[in-house]
């Protein structure tokens, strides 16, 4: 697992820096995705409500696939890739701090069918998504992500 200044982003995922989410493809051709620890320190390790599109639900590439309400923020998760939405975590629904809690476990926010030939294009794995979080994380003067209280 990767450490950028204490966050944790775990090696087999792909990263969408701009936007602070991971993807990672599973079977059948779809994707499942959630937010990262760095997203989860912006929002103040608070997460309030998560609103997705509903299962059979088109999303476009860069526009909203579900609404976040966090201590800090209230806005889209925005998509690297257009697709239909095929299940949503509905845990995560009733419990929106497993997001802070496991980001990249029990928080995962969607699974989807892209609808793109090449839906994963443009985002970042190992060295070049670390490089890539140190650099905007100095860009935006982002000291890093603190425990998380249980």
């Amino acid at each position: 697992m990767a450490n950028v200044s204490g966050c944790e982003l775990p090696d087999h995922l792909l990263y969408d820096v701009a936007n602070h989410l991971w993807y990672e493809p599973i079977d059948g051709g779809l994707v499942r995705f959630g937010m990262t620890s760095i997203a989860m320190a912006l929002a103040d390790n608070k997460l309030f409500a998560f609103t997705p599109k509903r299962v059979g639900r088109d999303f476009e590439k860069g526009k909203s696939c579900a609404v976040i309400e966090s201590g800090k923020w209230v806005g889209p998760a925005r998509a690297a890739f257009a697709g239909v939405v095929t299940e949503v975590n509905e845990a995560l629904i009733k419990r929106p701090m497993l997001a802070v809690m496991d980001p990249y476990g029990k928080g995962w926010m969607l699974i989807a069918r892209p609808s793109e030939a090449d839906p994963l294009a443009g985002l970042l794995a190992g060295a070049a998504m670390q490089q890539a979080y140190a650099d905007w994380m100095r860009d935006n003067n982002f000291a890093g992500c603190p425990p998380v209280s249980q």
